[in-house]
């Protein structure tokens, strides 16, 4: 996207969690407008805080969002947020269009869902962008965040994990693991990040168990960066790991001043490689 002119009218497509809120509030602050297109009702009302317009549709209703970003005249949008699988469970009208698109996919994984939407989008002269653009400040940068630093063997047992989680991420099944004594304890699947870390931990024994984050080889950055918040680092302490690392310039940390300071004051690491 070299050469990007930005519209000052942007479009959100917001699914769960703070990152839209955030990219909300940066877009407003730096003097966009932004039209929100909600998925999920966990942020709604934050997002109307800082968005122009909000209006709340289905991840199946594909007819009513073309229509809408039409009579908006979007030039530009956003995806940021989690949607998961249940989303439709929750909310499982599929249109027209959603259904012919099913259709005519041959595959179901996340990519191949997503790269067919952005195609559906495009078709009607919506660009989609970097989701960091207005969230940059957010991505890690290279270093140990926090007082303790990982001994040799968390060291050895995070760049194991590193290579696995690579070669997961380029089968797009998942970008995170978690690590026991170069031992493999999960690897992320459908479930996300945070039930990975549950399940990886109780293999673990609920003990010293390292986790892993990475971006995928090829990872468009128009949907689906890796993210990690409080919530991540809550679920670790929780449940027995006690070190995360990430990969530096590739992932992004909602609150990072609070996730820090909980890591410090329960003696966890957190490290960007």
């Amino acid at each position: 996207m070299t050469g990007l002119t930005l519209e000052h009218k942007q479009c959100l497509i917001a699914g769960d969690g703070n990152l839209p809120i955030m990219m909300a509030k940066s877009a407003t602050q730096n003097g966009f407008e932004v039209i929100c297109i909600s998925l999920s009702s966990d942020n709604y009302k934050e997002l109307k805080k800082y968005c122009s317009k909000v209006v709340s549709y289905g991840p199946g209703q594909v007819d009513s969002i073309r229509n809408f970003l039409q009579k908006e005249n979007i030039k530009q949008l956003t995806f940021l947020g989690k949607v998961s699988k249940t989303m439709l469970v929750k909310r499982p009208k599929l249109e027209r269009r959603a259904i012919e698109m099913l259709k005519e996919m041959r595959k179901l994984n996340d990519d191949a869902v997503m790269l067919r939407i952005i195609q559906e989008m495009e078709s009607i002269g919506v660009t989609i962008l970097d989701q960091t653009i207005f969230i940059k400040n957010l991505m890690v940068q290279k270093g140990v965040l926090t007082t303790l630093k990982p001994t040799e063997a968390q060291f050895s047992d995070i760049e194991y994990g590193f290579n696995i989680a690579k070669q997961m991420g380029g089968l797009d099944i998942g970008q995170s693991v978690v690590m026991k004594d170069r031992m493999i304890m999960a690897i992320e699947a459908i479930e996300g990040t945070d039930k990975c870390i549950v399940r990886g931990c109780k293999l673990a024994r609920r003990k010293n168990a390292v986790v892993v984050k990475v971006s995928k080889p090829a990872q468009d950055k128009r949907f689906d960066i890796p993210a990690v918040g409080l919530r991540t680092i809550k679920t670790m302490k929780k449940y027995g790991a006690n070190v995360l690392a990430l990969e530096s310039g590739e992932t992004i940390i909602v609150d990072q001043e609070k996730m820090v300071k909980f890591a410090n004051k329960n003696k966890m690491i957190i490290v960007a490689i």
